[in-house]
């Protein structure tokens, strides 16, 4: 049982150090240069246990990115107003969007990682759709949408607000230091969506 718990220990250790040796390796290095075996020496442990905690660079990544992207979840899920439960979709809608540029303009190397992982991964089976991350932040950008305005695709829409903070050019802009732009172009959006909040 003492053997178990060390185990445990250990492997919760050998997470935490690799997912702080990746953030760490992609504030200095641009995203093609993150590698398992760069992340693995920086980490002090064997590639083979990174691709055993992750499976993949895509994986590795991901997990990152829920790690980062935690806080936000449980905001929106039990926070206060206008972020949590309580406010109207339109004032969530726009909160909701301000946040996750947030995360985005703060972790723009992960971001851009992911993305360079998803494109250059040798297995086809994990598609951006599949990440809980998104996967979360569509079905609840969807479901505000669909509270207030039922005549529109919230699905589709919800896509396609999502889908523009992944372009090359809105990565630049965030790169450029103009997150604040953005931030308020997503709020004009939501706002002609939605109504004005």
């Amino acid at each position: 049982m003492v053997e178990q718990r060390r185990e445990r220990a250990d492997a919760a250790r050998n997470r935490q150090a690799i997912l702080a040796a990746a953030e760490d390796l992609l504030r200095r290095y641009e995203p093609d240069q993150v590698s398992i075996e760069r992340v693995a020496a920086a980490a002090q442990v064997s590639k083979g246990t990174v691709f055993h905690r992750f499976g993949s660079r895509t994986g590795l990544m991901r997990a990152l990115m829920e790690e980062r992207a935690l806080t936000l979840h449980e905001a929106l899920t039990t926070g206060p107003p206008p972020l949590g439960p309580g406010a109207p979709p339109a004032d969530r809608l726009v909160a909701c969007l301000d946040a996750i540029v947030g995360v985005a303009s703060r972790n723009i190397g992960l971001m851009t990682a992911h993305e360079h992982a998803l494109a250059t991964r040798k297995d086809t089976a994990t598609e951006r759709d599949a990440n809980p991350v998104y996967v979360f932040w569509h079905g609840h950008i969807a479901a505000l949408i669909a509270e207030a305005r039922p005549d529109l695709d919230a699905e589709l829409v919800a896509h396609i607000l999502l889908g523009s903070l992944h372009s090359e050019a809105i990565v630049q802009l965030v790169r450029a230091g103009e997150s604040e732009r953005l931030a308020t172009c997503m709020r004009q959006l939501a706002t002609i969506l939605l109504g004005s909040p």
